[in-house]
C-alpha cells in the first residue's frame, strides 16, 4: 500500500487494520463495541488504530480471527471517505455496516435484525 498514513484515518501501519471492518455510524459506537465486546471474552488483544477527528477503529481478534470497528459518522460522504481510504490504502476486503435504522414496515419490531442487501434514499 503506499500514501499512509491518509488524511482520515491517520493509521501509519495498515497492518494494524484487519481485513474485515465493522463499521458502525456512530464513533462512540464503534468505542463501545471495543470497549464492551473487545475485553470480554468475545474479542480479545484491542488495539486502537485511529482516533483521529475523534473516529475510533480499533483491531481485535474474535474466535482467532482478526476483525476491526471503526465508525463511518453519518450519512454517505462520510463512509463514502472512510471506506475509500480503507480499501484504497488499507488492504481491507469486506466492510460490514453495523447499526441503527428506521423502518416503514409495521412488521419490523425495534431490535428485530434485518440483513439488507440494497439502500435507497
Amino acid at each position: 500500500m503506499s500514501k499512509i498514513p491518509t488524511p482520515h484515518i491517520a493509521c501509519a501501519d495498515e497492518n494494524l487494520i484487519a481485513k474485515t471492518v465493522l463499521m458502525p455510524g456512530d464513533p462512540l459506537r464503534a468505542k463501545f463495541i471495543a470497549e464492551t465486546f473487545f475485553v470480554v471474552s468475545f474479542l480479545t488483544e484491542v488495539t486502537c488504530f485511529t482516533a483521529t477527528r475523534n473516529m475510533f477503529g480499533y483491531t481485535g481478534y474474535y474466535n482467532g480471527r482478526r476483525i476491526s470497528v471503526m465508525g463511518s459518522g453519518m450519512g454517505m460522504p462520510s463512509i463514502g471517505i472512510y471506506s475509500y481510504e480503507l480499501y484504497s490504502f488499507y488492504g481491507v476486503e469486506t466492510i460490514i455496516r453495523i447499526g441503527s435504522a428506521g423502518s416503514y414496515d409495521a412488521a419490523l419490531a425495534v431490535y428485530d435484525t434485518v440483513l439488507v442487501t440494497e439502500a435507497y434514499s
